[in-house]
């Protein structure tokens, strides 16, 4: 199955906060769209492995994703190594995305950055012919390497290269969002308080969005980073 946008999180949820409206509003005009966690979010001060992924399967169906899988990478402590490249390269090669969205380049949580780095990397040695990967079915895979990687932003507020306007999709971002029910608020959870599980974090995942769309007149915009130039045929896209 060969799809259009490849979004890697390092947890389950990285995707639903910081990039599900663009790959709603991506999906509404006809692009195919794959998800790929690289944990099951097990390090989590609330909820477990089992269900972080049984979350995760419904906010799939709400994204309307073709599919989403795990790498069962060590959450916490997984490295840029080449058994952790070798399994991103594999599923970029399965899917041969025209684009990848992957985690903030730096953030408050240190897995982002490093996956963030570990995904760009793996976009690009994916492109190598003597590389050699097979798939599933121990079939050798073909070389493939994404026209460009987008890294979303996530806690920390940094300066973004490019907005996506979401305003029409806010409302199923935060259903999408709410399938991880575990990890945010929930008045008769007895878990321990996160800084996530606070009634106040989902008004502020929207006004973050908000302050995005602020910037190009919308009321709501996903932000992105990139680490090449962005070319455009007319300068009147930009709008």
């Amino acid at each position: 199955m060969k799809i259009d946008i490849l979004a890697i999180g390092a947890h389950p949820d990285d995707i639903e906060l910081s990039a599900a409206g663009t790959i709603l509003k991506h999906i509404e005009k006809g692009y195919t769209v794959g998800i790929c966690d690289l944990t099951r979010g097990e390090l989590g001060t609330r909820g477990n492995a089992a269900l972080r992924l049984t979350e995760a399967e419904e906010a799939k169906k709400v994204l309307g994703v073709k599919f989403r899988l795990n790498t069962r990478m060590n959450d916490g402590f997984f490295e840029h190594n080449e058994v952790n490249m070798i399994s991103i390269i594999q599923v970029i090669r399965e899917y041969q995305p025209e684009i990848v969205l992957a985690n903030a380049i730096s953030d408050r949580h240190p897995d982002h950055g490093r996956a963030s780095k570990l995904i760009s990397d793996a976009c690009f040695y994916s492109g190598l012919i003597k590389i050699n990967t097979k798939d599933s079915n121990q079939k050798n895979q073909n070389p493939w390497r994404p026209k460009a990687v987008y890294h979303y932003i996530q806690d920390r507020n940094l300066k973004a290269d490019l907005v996506v306007d979401i305003s029409s999709f806010m409302d199923k971002k935060i259903e999408a969002i709410m399938t991880f029910r575990s990890q945010f608020f929930d008045p008769e959870s007895t878990e321990p308080t996160t800084p996530i599980s606070s009634k106040s974090y989902i008004e502020y995942i929207m006004a973050k969005n908000r302050a995005y769309g602020r910037d190009i007149g919308v009321e709501y915009a996903e932000a992105f980073t990139v680490e090449r130039n962005i070319g455009v045929n007319n300068l009147f896209d930009l709008i």
